[in-house]
């Protein structure tokens, strides 16, 4: 499968971005951050690469998922190239009756097999994960 991405400069240091979905994205690393930079745009893609992954498995293990909320907090090398070197991703999921063994297969199968942003990452990075179950009515 081939993806086209293209950025075009708009001023300073901030660009419009599309893929091949025709979707477009300020990407932004000027000092009035009128959008994400492009790290941000890395991170936020880990992010919905696992949520994505996660919610998945858990609607296949016919979990009652009402929300869910991935975080992506991270730590970069201080000299170029400054790729990320940790990074804590946290899951929040809001359901009735989600089983906690199925939250940690979902995220460990996540991790471990399907989201190709975090095999990527993890060649330069550490990645932990952590969650929390929130019972809902």
């Amino acid at each position: 499968m081939s993806i086209l991405a293209k950025v075009t400069w708009v001023e300073d240091r901030r660009f419009m971005g599309s893929a091949s979905s025709g979707h477009a994205i300020v990407v932004d690393a000027s000092t009035q951050k009128q959008g994400s930079s492009p790290m941000e745009l890395v991170l936020i893609g880990l992010a919905g690469c696992t949520a994505y992954d996660v919610m998945n498995i858990l609607e296949k293990k016919r979990q009652v998922v009402t929300g869910l909320e991935v975080t992506a907090r991270a730590e970069r090398a201080d000299e170029p190239p400054r790729v990320y070197t940790r990074i804590d991703v946290e899951y929040i999921v809001r359901g009735r009756g989600v089983k906690q063994k199925a939250v940690e297969d979902a995220i460990r199968l996540s991790k471990q097999k399907y989201c190709s942003a975090s095999v990527m990452l993890e060649k330069t990075a550490e990645i932990t994960t952590s969650y929390r179950i929130v019972e809902q009515d």
